[in-house]
């Protein structure tokens, strides 16, 4: 059953991304311009500038509409990340809801579905890469999650841990034991995972690997990439949709890695390819007493991050771009404001009332400066 939803993703159309199917993507690549006559020319797939041209290409970054299909983002992915590696960047974050949110809000949709339906996005991902002659790896944290994942792509039970699946794409684990040790429990791994600590002579690179694409870790698995990189520094490093935003949240409590990694490792990792979307309810006292409201915050390197509003009429529309990424707190002010704007919600309900909806504090301590951390996570 889990693999039919998935493979009725797959074949889906472009309408199951629109926001008003509960989809959070764009529906429409639809562009309108005016000319000098004041007659209206609707266009169609007006092709972005060359990435050569690097100042028109930013320009186009910075307003770049959100995707209409998996098929779509894919492709903007893969040209963001590249773009990225051109500039010398080495830690990346690729993040995207894996699976459209009608089906992440089904009772029968489980971890491990979405599992799955990252291991198949980040295998599509990877063959956007092998074409410029590129070795890439997809990493799962350690050696049986890598087995499960190898098995389910080739359908074969009798695979090792470094499995080819397809030319030049190679599936392993970031943990891997010493040639001989056929153990299938390992209780070292199992005490140094339950105290957020890793062995990092058990962490090896692959030999020969252009691109490491890492999935499904775990905030306590996290220093095991960290370990990976400094490795192999001159190797780019994809966190392909970890949540990092959600991880970070476990920073500092029992048997997670401290704060400071936040510092030392994740605050350098750079998004350049994010969408997140969020959906917010606000009462009033007036009808309809209770206003539904969503948004997505948007950035495709090496574009702004760009604060979109759902529409209700299937689009999104760009309320403003930043620089810096806006925090959780001030990307729903902006939604919030520009429903005010509107007159859906009142402009003012009284310093007491905006107080307690607000609280004290709308910033994580991670969104906050923080003088050992670098920008590139928000920039």
């Amino acid at each position: 059953m889990k693999f039919l939803i998935f493979s009725a993703l797959l074949v889906s159309t472009s309408n199951a991304f629109s926001p008003s199917a509960n989809q959070n993507f764009q529906s429409s690549t639809r562009r309108t311009t005016t000319t000098t006559t004041s007659s209206s020319t609707t266009l169609f797939n007006i092709p972005p500038p060359s990435t050569d041209d690097k100042v028109a290409f930013k320009k186009y970054a910075d307003k770049q509409s959100a995707p209409s299909s998996f098929f779509e983002l894919q492709q903007d992915c893969i040209r963001s990340t590249k773009l990225a590696i051109r500039d010398g960047l080495k830690l990346l974050e690729v993040e995207f809801p894996p699976l459209p949110a009608n089906v992440l809000e089904l009772d029968d949709v489980s971890a491990y579905d979405v599992a799955q339906a990252n291991l198949k996005l980040a295998l599509e991902y990877a063959k956007g890469f092998t074409s410029d002659d590129m070795n890439v790896a997809v990493l799962f944290p350690d050696e049986s999650e890598a087995r499960i994942g190898i098995e389910t792509l080739t359908g074969r039970e009798d695979v090792g841990v470094i499995t080819e699946v397809e030319p030049g794409i190679t599936v392993s684990s970031l943990r891997r034991s010493e040639e001989g040790d056929d153990r299938s429990f390992k209780p070292e791994q199992t005490f140094l995972n339950l105290f957020g600590r890793g062995n990092s002579g058990d962490v090896k690179p692959l030999p020969g690997i252009d691109l490491y694409i890492c999935v499904v870790a775990s905030a306590q698995e996290l220093p095991d990439i960290e370990e990976l990189h400094n490795q192999v520094t001159d190797v780019p490093v994809v966190l392909y949709n970890l949540k990092l935003d959600i991880l970070r949240g476990d920073l500092g409590a029992p048997a997670f890695p401290p704060k400071a990694f936040q510092d030392r490792f994740l605050s350098r990792v750079k998004p350049v390819y994010y969408l997140r979307t969020r959906q917010y309810s606000r009462s009033t006292n007036k009808p309809p007493f209770l206003v539904n409201y969503q948004g997505c915050l948007f950035r495709a390197y090496p574009g702004q991050y760009q604060t979109l509003l759902d529409t209700g009429t299937g689009s999104y529309r760009r309320l403003m771009g930043n620089d810096v990424r806006p925090g959780l707190g001030e990307f729903k002010e902006q939604l919030t404001q520009a429903l005010r704007d509107e007159g859906v919600l009142p402009q003012s309900e009284g310093s007491a009332l905006n107080f307690l909806r607000t609280g004290y504090k709308t910033t994580t301590w991670w969104e906050e400066d923080r003088e050992e951390a670098s920008n590139d996570w928000k920039t």
